[in-house]
């Protein structure tokens, strides 16, 4: 009863409609109440009016058919990606796109992961927000160029791979062999999973730092930088770990802001007073300079005393006795407060006059120590003065580069006091008794003022818990990194290359046995000369044997004949080999010249005797690519890393950065893993906002899922109504087709672009939001209700169904194509499944090289000029559409079916 209604309806309806003009919203199509049926709008499923108990009008309607499933859970979710990663080639397509021709390159340099661990979601975040532009540049048609590679240097490994039993009683050769063998088992759990979540590489041609023609490289590197004075031997303070007993890079710090010390105020007698002030008072023979510091253990070590020359200074005495300090004048107050003393001016004037004075060492009576001016001296904390120890400082190692003070080191590697420090320091450690000592020596001296705890932050080493203009040309996302990354390199004035560890690239050094002199150095011509040959020589080893031919081989085969003819040495063996090895830094930080350099216009030029023609040909990238990469895709940790030391080394050698733009992403928790397959991880990260802190958890997993089984079911719909439909045969020429099916073209059109761009910026986030609205809005509420009845209730053959076809098979192809960077295991799913395939061709990035082909020119023929240029009839247009709106509302009422009303406005933006 109920259907005979609703057709007697829409009889009246079409009657009245009768009077517009024909052909403004289709062209006249024959209209068939006999077979119209209500349909649902959820999930495309269809829901005759009548009671189906009989099924007698299952027949009389065209119902969707696939049998693409709705949804995936589970194993067999986890086994349907690996079946999809078997069918569709996944392993072979990154080696594919390679060997196909194409105009343009696009190369993303792979930041070297540490292989130190287990994979985990920061793995994952940064692997995947790489993939996803691979894949859209393969889709576009150009030939991706990535190399994933490890970092498989470094002490972390080395301890990791020793565990408890330590460095004692082992060989360097034992400890690289038992570091190898744990970094490669790192690397193949890491490998496995990159390939489970779908990043697409050639995973037999990956790049290593422990690699014999990689160590060659940064050989090269190293030498050409010597060559150029980059690179000297010298001594300079860094940030040493008695625990690990090697140098710290600032990127290896972490700094505890409750570090607890034992701060001291502590005199330093005047012995000279300042020739500028020595007859304006009589009192210098009882004065002297009051000096602050956390660090009391280095006093001993102490060559000046440091002050401001633009501040002003005084001469204030104690309310309690008559001793005299030389303090800053602003810090007179702060200090009366903290040293619960009344202090009282005698004297003021400026900073500057008091250069030339000297004073006596506290402890050490013999030894005098200069008053110098100093710009790192600030007035927020302490007396103004400050105690300058070049050994343990680097802006006091520059006050006495400057002055060319002596730079005595009295702590040795374990962290303890040297003969030096004298014998009542000798062997204390320096912060623990020997620090206590110290304050002893000083209150013996009645020399401590003041001692007090002082809770400040404080660098530990972080694994045992104990060129500017060049980057302007950079383009930096987010823009708010560069200030960060800039910031760095300004403060960094020096780079210690050197680590005193076993598990590393060697540096290629010889020392003398007898004078300890290095047979490099780039201050004697001769040396200049013997050093090119000796580093070319070592890297033509290191590529065929690996690194370890360094403590493998005697020193006659290490040192080649004719570097011993031009030293007029007789033997190798009187030169020892060196013990340091390379920073890991620059080893991931040369990664350009073994990956993306071009070196054959270099080496072609070299005759085969050249000291370069041990340099390995990559084929990385064509003679006449720019060897530089599009882009650098790594964590914001990186900013003091490996973005700076790829940096340093690319601009030192060749005055250029390694890369033309950088991605600074976000960190999301190591310690979660997901529970779901690899799209529902593509998806979370996709969708994330990278550029901060990423948030994981079940309920941004679950929400994931939920929306890509939201899609399934819109991809099923599309799938199911385009059964039977052959796109290369039966599709209709955009001019002849309804025109609500020629806006949703406008529509795709638009979606297209807005997502390309999206893609171009490395938004991922805006590409989902991007693909939710399209869908959800555009396509199911609006065009899916409105073509329903054709779908099921038209001809099967007639030109209005075979239209919305037309549409149908274009979204989904923009779909599967928008959605494959992103989801590539379902957008292949759904291409197995999609019409007008052969079977020949297996895979979307394979088969579909153009991105968005067939919409890109539908522009000219899109439903605005019909619009526009209709006059009166634009007007109908949206007369129609009421008279339509009319209608859904009656059926509502009488058979209950719901249609969003959001669709009916949008024709007037257009008709507007």
């Amino acid at each position: 009863m109920l259907l005979c209604r609703a057709v007697a309806f829409s009889k009246n309806v079409a009657k009245c409609g009768q009077g517009l003009r024909r052909g403004v919203l289709h062209h006249g199509l024959p209209y068939n109440p006999i077979r119209c049926q209500s349909v649902g709008s959820s999930g495309g499923t269809p829901q005759p009016a009548a009671a189906q108990g009989k099924g007698v009008y299952r027949d009389s309607v065209l119902l969707p058919r696939t049998d693409f499933p709705m949804k995936l859970t589970g194993q067999k979710l986890v086994d349907r990606e690996l079946e999809i990663q078997q069918t569709c080639g996944f392993s072979e397509l990154y080696s594919w796109q390679r060997q196909r021709k194409s105009k343009k390159e696009y190369c993303l340099h792979d930041g070297p992961p540490y292989a130190n661990g287990d994979p985990h979601v920061g793995h994952a975040v940064n692997k995947i927000l790489k993939d996803i532009r691979n894949r859209f540049e393969v889709l576009r048609g150009r030939q991706v160029h990535y190399i994933p590679g490890w970092d498989c240097h470094g002490l972390p490994i080395e301890m990791k791979a020793l565990g408890e039993l330590g460095t004692s009683g082992l060989t360097p050769l034992q400890i690289r062999q038992k570091a190898r063998e744990f970094a490669e088992g790192a690397i193949s759990r890491q490998r496995a999973a990159f390939q489970r979540w779908g990043v697409m590489a050639d995973w037999d041609q990956c790049y290593y730092t422990f690699d014999g023609q990689y160590e060659a490289s940064q050989l090269h590197v190293f030498q050409e930088m010597h060559s150029k004075g980059f690179i000297y031997q010298d001594y300079k303070p860094v940030f040493w770990s008695p625990s690990s007993r090697t140098a710290l890079a600032e990127a290896e710090l972490e700094y505890n802001p409750q570090h607890a010390s034992r701060a001291v105020y502590a005199t330093f007698p005047v012995k000279t007073p300042p020739p500028k002030l020595a007859s304006a008072s009589k009192e210098w023979d009882s004065v002297a300079v009051l000096v602050w510091t956390t660090q009391p253990w280095t006093f001993p070590a102490n060559q000046a005393i440091c002050f401001m020359p633009n501040a002003k200074y005084s001469i204030v005495k104690r309310e309690d006795s008559s001793q005299l300090f030389l303090v800053a004048t602003e810090r007179i107050a702060s200090l009366s407060a903290v040293l619960g003393m009344q202090l009282e001016t005698v004297d003021s004037f400026n900073g500057s006059e008091l250069e030339g004075g000297v004073c006596q060492h506290p402890t050490i009576p013999e030894k005098e120590v200069p008053l110098l001016p100093a710009n790192h001296v600030t007035m927020g904390k302490g007396t103004g003065l400050v105690h300058t120890a070049p050994a343990h400082g680097m802006d006091d190692y520059s006050v006495a580069s400057h002055f060319k003070l002596p730079v005595e080191c009295m702590v040795d590697e374990d962290g303890r006091f040297t003969e030096l420090a004298g014998p009542q320091l000798h062997g204390q450690s320096v912060l623990d008794e020997g620090n206590s000592t110290v304050i002893c020596m000083l209150k013996e001296a009645g020399a401590l003022v003041k001692e007090e705890d002082c809770v400040h932050s404080y660098p530990y080493d972080w694994r045992t818990k104990r060129p500017v203009d060049v980057l302007q040309k950079v383009r930096v996302m987010p823009e708010s990194a560069r200030g960060s990354l800039l910031a760095m390199l300004d403060r960094r004035t020096y780079w210690c290359i050197s680590r005193q560890r076993s598990w590393g690239v060697p540096i290629p050094v010889f020392y003398n046995k007898e004078t300890g002199e290095p047979l490099i150095n780039k201050g004697h011509d001769l040396y200049s000369l013997i050093d090119r040959h000796t580093v070319s020589h070592v890297g033509k080893l290191f590529s065929e044997k690996g690194s370890d031919c360094w403590w493998e081989l005697p020193m006659d085969s290490l040192l080649p004949p004719e570097v011993l003819k031009k030293s007029k040495v007789s033997k190798g063996a009187e030169f020892e080999r060196g013990e340091d090895v390379l920073d890991i830094w620059f080893d991931s930080g040369v990664s350009w010249a073994a990956v993306l350099q071009d070196w054959e216009a270099d080496s072609s030029s070299e005759s085969t005797d050249s000291p370069l023609s041990w340099l390995p040909l990559p084929s990385a990238l064509a003679p006449e690519s720019d060897p530089r990469a599009d882009v650098y895709v790594e964590g914001k940790d990186q900013l003091g890393g490996w973005f700076q030391s790829s940096l340093l080394t690319s601009v030192a050698m060749r005055n250029k950065a390694p890369y033309k733009s950088l991605v600074v992403h976000g960190f999301a928790d190591p310690s979660v893993s997901p529970p779901y397959g690899a799209d529902v991880l593509r998806w979370w990260v996709a969708e994330s906002n990278i550029f901060s802190e990423i948030q994981i958890g079940p309920t941004a997993l679950n929400s994931a899922k939920d929306s890509i089984d939201k899609l399934r079911n819109t991809l099923r719909f599309l799938l199911g109504n385009l059964q039977g439909f052959d796109p290369r045969t039966q599709a209709v020429d955009p001019q002849e087709m309804h025109y609500i099916d020629q806006y949703l073209l406008h529509l795709l059109r638009d979606y297209s672009m807005k997502v390309t761009d999206a893609y171009n910026e490395f938004d991922s986030s805006r590409v989902i939001r991007l693909l939710q609205s399209f869908v959800t809005r555009d396509v199911s509420s609006f065009y899916f209700s409105i073509i329903k009845d054709r779908l099921y209730c038209d001809a099967e053959d007639s030109v209005g169904r075979r239209s919305c076809q037309t549409v149908l098979e274009e979204i989904l192809d923009g779909l599967t194509r928008s959605i494959a960077p992103v989801l590539p295991h379902l957008a292949e799913e759904v291409y197995l499944h999609a019409p007008g395939h052969d079977g020949t061709c297996v895979s979307v990035h394979v088969c579909v090289c153009v991105w968005f082909s067939t919409v890109r020119n539908f522009h000219s023929h899109g439903v605005r000029a019909p619009v526009s240029n209709s006059g009166p009839g634009g007007l109908q247009y949206i007369q129609v559409f009421g008279v339509f709106q009319n209608l859904i509302d009656q059926l509502t009422s009488l058979i209950g079916y719901r249609v969003s009303d959001t669709w009916f406005q949008r024709p007037k933006m257009i008709a507007s």
